[in-house]
């Protein structure tokens, strides 16, 4: 046996520590810890804001909110319906708040090496009801956020990141992935590069969306907005405690999300260091003549190990995933293959695509785990495996 899992807990007695921490402040519900966890996120990412919520969607499901309601982004008159340019590779939670804002999803192919959106495709799919890009940086590779920057600052239309495959993530410039957009997520999921369990954050430069992001994860009242040019207080603590001003959410993370996120975060280079180790046993031993790792752009962190089929094993995949299920090996689909093939499709306003690409990737596509321990062994035990099909 092989015993190769997708992803281990990373937590010891820091996050115990932390939980303890909590628990002893008898405070539960967002406060200080989270306040705390904002601050060192963006300070670590280099963004002037972050706004933790309780999951990677939860921050996609705001950041799409944000631009649908600010007056910032409703300056460009269009002749249709508008539309948000995705990936046809990605997380159902990247598309679902497109569609339930109001906006059509609008698909394009991605690069069949890196599994990122095409960002030569971006360009000859926008329109006059363009108004967004919603990049995704898939399993840890950062997209052509470069090109995909000027492009959109070329159509005066809005980047947009979905980082939460990529925590750490860089482009060559030394730019961490999640700020290149006017907005960039992540998610802290217990498969994820840091692990609160469950959390989320959006980040973002832009101060005038802070106020909509803050009272959008809480109910849409005013309470947590500061000097808002959203609301203007009273200053009566008693009227403005229920005051609403957005149709929002409740999607507020735990103080015990906070208190871990910040060890997370402390625990974070070391963990970097082993998941670019394991990368490089993966590149030397997983690229052969019937199988292509996925193709990393940039500085990846290496959320898992992609894996195309190639030469004699195309069409098999069935076969692959069986050999290494038997030898206890997890593997899941590359995300949600071409999305477009979901059933839920049909309940979506969209405009779909020729991908030739994704389809390829959806037949023939799977990945297995990375991790912050040493799997040297394991992955040449699954190229062994994989060189006997």
């Amino acid at each position: 046996m092989i015993n190769y899992s997708l992803s281990s807990d990373t937590w010891d007695e820091r996050e115990v520590n932390a939980l303890k921490r909590v628990i002893s402040s008898n405070r539960y519900t967002m406060g200080s810890e989270v306040a705390a966890f904002e601050q060192e996120f963006a300070d670590f990412i280099g963004s002037k804001h972050a706004i933790m919520t309780n999951s990677g969607s939860s921050a996609n499901l705001l950041a799409i909110a944000t631009i649908a309601l600010h007056e910032k982004f409703q300056q460009k008159k269009l002749i249709g319906r508008p539309n948000i340019i995705v990936p046809t590779v990605s997380w159902s939670t990247t598309y679902f708040p497109v569609h339930q804002w109001g906006f059509d999803l609008k698909f394009v192919d991605v690069e069949l090496e890196t599994y990122n959106i095409s960002a030569e495709q971006v360009e000859s799919s926008i329109d006059d009801n363009t108004i967004a890009v919603f990049a995704v940086n898939l399993l840890g590779s950062p997209a052509e956020l470069e090109k995909l920057e000027k492009i959109c600052t070329e159509h005066s239309i809005v980047l947009l990141e979905d980082n939460c495959e990529s925590f750490g993530a860089k482009l060559d410039d030394g730019r961490y992935c999640g700020t290149i957009g006017t907005m960039g997520t992540f998610s802290f999921f217990f498969s994820h590069h840091l692990q609160t369990m469950e959390g989320g954050m959006v980040v973002t430069d832009d101060t005038e969306l802070v106020d909509y992001l803050k009272s959008l994860r809480a109910h849409g009242w005013v309470r947590d907005l500061q000097g808002s040019g959203l609301y203007k207080k009273t200053g009566d603590d008693f009227i403005d405690s229920f005051k609403f001003v957005l149709p929002g959410y409740c999607v507020r993370p735990l103080e015990m999300s906070g208190a871990t996120g910040r060890e997370q975060l402390k625990k974070w280079p070391g963990m970097a260091e082993q998941r670019r180790k394991n990368a490089q046993v993966a590149k030397k031993f997983l690229n052969s003549t019937n199988v292509k790792l996925q193709q990393d752009h940039g500085f990846s962190t290496w959320f898992g190990f992609g894996l195309t089929l190639q030469g004699g094993l195309v069409g098999r995949r069935d076969e692959v995933i069986s050999s290494l299920k038997d030898k206890n090996v997890e593997v899941r689909p590359i995300v949600a293959g071409n999305f477009q093939k979901n059933p839920v499709i049909d309940r979506l306003n969209c405009i779909k695509c020729d991908a030739p690409n994704a389809d390829y990737i959806d037949k023939n596509g799977f990945f297995i785990g990375n991790d912050c321990v040493d799997l040297e062994t394991k992955i040449i035990a699954v190229s062994k495996l994989l060189q006997t099909l």
